[in-house]
């Protein structure tokens, strides 16, 4: 999306795949985001909290904790926020009974269906349980998630050198795991099998995350919305006013905002909100010769 600051509120927010308590988790990012968007309804689509990582080492930092604060907050303060567990944070799927649990104003089910503004109806999922390896062989999950941890450790330091270069952020581990073949293999069946869930449950559409691939796109009928993740990509999946959904890329669009605001101002916990902000709309384009 090519504009200076996208608006200020939207109808629904979709982010999944946080990975609190893990090096690899783009906290900072993610509350610059929290703090520049509102919406009615937030959507927390798993893996939130990365349990996994936790039980074998303690890690969690001031960010961390600011980003559970902000969630907190916005729950606080009318934003109706659901909370999808993953398979990192799935010891809360434990106690989930009936129409959900209840903490700090937000709701936790095993899945959501959502009616946006337009009439459509789709499937909130986290996505696991369409992963052939997290259901089946949770033990190569759990190898899996290891090597893909020392990725992401290599991912870190890769732009802290782009930083002390005044290079925005760029993920490497997303590049090289969208050039392996298998891996591109496994997002295309997972994405298939999740699609056909769908189909089977009469919805138009279905929102998940799960695989850290963020992408919108017509599977046989079936709209497939991934929200991404927030290791990696740093985006999100909204919904408009008027029913359109669309992916943002935070890391992008904070290059835009940084230049109506000091640089130092981002990720500042005394930043105002964003609706203390003008929206300010795509340069007009430039008429033909």
């Amino acid at each position: 999306m090519n504009m200076a600051l996208m608006p200020a509120r939207y109808r629904t927010i979709w982010i999944s795949d946080i990975h609190l308590g893990t090096r690899g988790c783009k906290a900072d990012l993610l509350l610059e985001f929290l703090k520049y968007t509102e919406s009615d309804t937030l959507y927390l689509v798993g893996d939130i909290v990365d349990g996994w990582r936790l039980k074998r080492s303690w890690y969690w930092n001031q960010s961390q904790n600011d980003v559970v604060q902000k969630l907190l907050r916005k729950a606080r303060k009318g934003t109706n926020v659901i909370y999808v567990p993953g398979n990192h944070d799935e010891a809360l799927r434990d106690f989930i009974e009936g129409a959900g649990l209840q903490f700090g104003g937000i709701t936790v089910q095993m899945e959501a269906i959502h009616d946006t503004v337009d009439g459509r109806r789709f499937l909130v999922t986290h996505g696991d349980h369409f992963d052939g390896i997290v259901s089946c062989a949770k033990w190569l999950a759990l190898l899996g998630d290891a090597a893909y941890g020392f990725a992401l450790g290599l991912n870190t330091w890769f732009n802290h050198l782009r930083r002390r270069l005044g290079l925005p952020y760029w993920s490497l581990s997303a590049y090289l795991k969208h050039k392996v073949k298998n891996a591109v293999a496994f997002i295309s069946e997972y994405e298939q099998a999740i699609a056909e869930e769908a189909r089977r449950r009469h919805v138009d559409g279905v929102v998940c995350g799960h695989i850290h691939h963020a992408e919108i796109r017509d599977i046989g009928g079936i709209l497939y919305c991934n929200d991404g993740d927030w290791v990696e990509s740093c985006t999100a999946l909204v919904e408009h006013f008027d029913g359109r959904l669309e992916i943002l890329h935070w890391a992008a669009l904070r290059e835009d905002l940084g230049r109506f605001l000091p640089v130092a101002d981002l990720g500042r916990a005394d930043t105002p909100d964003m609706d203390e902000f003008p929206v300010l709309q795509p340069p007009a384009p430039v008429p033909a010769d």
